[in-house]
């Protein structure tokens, strides 16, 4: 279920700003309090809210007679008394999103903001910023979207990382593809999750070489002998820090062993 609401109180107030300096205004107000504490009081004269606070570290409010509620963030205390009362009421609410689909749980409309979530029930997924949600008929057998992620090769798996794992299908394709670059080091590299993926040595951690896997595909190998990347921005080395990445493999070092 969706636990967030978004609270609702209507009516003649007394709307009182402090910080530092003391605004006090009067009038039939609309005062709007957000699941993140960020409230807004509302008059009928343009865009702007008459008062606000943006994420207030605490938002109490008495419904004892009309209603009066006190927000409060740092040296700032945001104060609204009803006079008389108009309405009062709690809305759920969720992030707004573009809809990609039907949740195979409730048939509530998958939408995609910073991840997925369901309008309906709140079921939530985690999505790669720029993983691309599939709009053809290639659904998982768990009912929900694929999405496409690049990460070496283009994968299409399902939303559901405990159905279909991103992670499992890059350690398939690269899991000690490629030879730690560290001289001296024999090891070789493992596709791990230390916050995101992260291609790093066996040895570790008596060898602490680690490169993010970037969002792209592989399309060579670097003058250093790691794999190339083809990003959004452009050929990249899979070590960041790496200028090489156009000059390919090194011939000359082929040509010193004959």
């Amino acid at each position: 279920m969706i636990d967030d609401a978004i609270r609702v109180l209507a009516g003649d107030c007394t709307v009182i700003a402090e910080n530092g300096d003391r605004e006090e205004y009067r009038g039939r107000v609309t005062t709007i309090v957000k699941p993140d504490n960020t409230v807004l009081v509302h008059d009928t004269d343009g865009y702007q809210p008459v008062a606000w606070l943006t994420r207030a570290d605490s938002v109490s409010s008495d419904r004892t007679g009309d209603f009066t509620l006190v927000a409060k963030k740092d040296t700032q205390t945001l104060r609204i008394a009803a006079h008389e009362q108009d309405g009062f009421a709690h809305y759920p609410s969720s992030a707004a999103g573009t809809p990609i689909g039907t949740c195979p749980d409730c048939d509530g409309t998958l939408v995609r903001s910073s991840g997925v979530h369901c309008v309906g029930c709140g079921d939530e997924y985690g999505v790669p910023a720029d993983a691309t949600v599939r709009e053809d008929q290639c659904d998982c057998d768990c009912g929900l979207p694929k999405m496409r992620v690049e990460r070496g090769l283009a994968f299409n798996v399902c939303l559901d990382r405990g159905c279909e794992s991103l992670d499992a299908a890059v350690k398939e394709a690269f899991d000690r593809e490629w030879d730690c670059p560290e001289p001296d080091c024999d090891g070789d590299l493992r596709i791990l999750r230390r916050g995101g993926l992260i291609a790093g040595c066996e040895h570790y951690p008596d060898c602490e070489i680690g490169f993010a896997v970037p969002a792209g595909v592989v399309d060579g190998e670097c003058g250093c002998g790691l794999p190339t990347f083809e990003t959004a921005s452009g050929i990249r080395c899979l070590d960041a820090t790496c200028d090489r990445a156009l000059e390919g493999p090194l011939e000359s070092d082929a040509a010193a062993d004959d």
